[in-house]
């Protein structure tokens, strides 16, 4: 049980450490948007998807400001869900079947 708290501090530091909470983004929002990462954001319900246009909006100009955002409103480690993931895992299930039946 110890060696898991001291796994969460660890995950929770270098989640900080990385920065991009500071700035207001998630997780998911930092992907790198390759073809399987496309796909899934035009899966994402509408709400979802314009609220990480926000978030990334924000960051930008943050960014270009030089500036972050207050302490009380950067994205914690509990707070960061991965809202692209499930959509993600099913269009890369969805990619590797149709090579599976590519290759038939």
């Amino acid at each position: 049980a110890g060696g898991g708290r001291l796994l969460d501090k660890m995950r929770k530091w270098y989640y900080n450490a990385a920065g991009f909470n500071k700035l207001g983004l998630m997780r998911d929002d930092t992907l790198h948007e390759d073809d399987d990462v496309k796909e899934a954001l035009k899966r994402l319900p509408e709400h979802v998807y314009n609220e990480r246009v926000f978030r990334i909006k924000r960051a930008l100009d943050l960014s270009l400001k030089h500036q972050i955002l207050p302490k009380d409103q950067w994205v914690k480690y509990e707070e960061d869900h991965p809202y692209l993931e499930p959509y993600l895992k099913e269009v890369i299930r969805e990619r590797r079947e149709r090579e599976a039946w590519n290759k038939k």
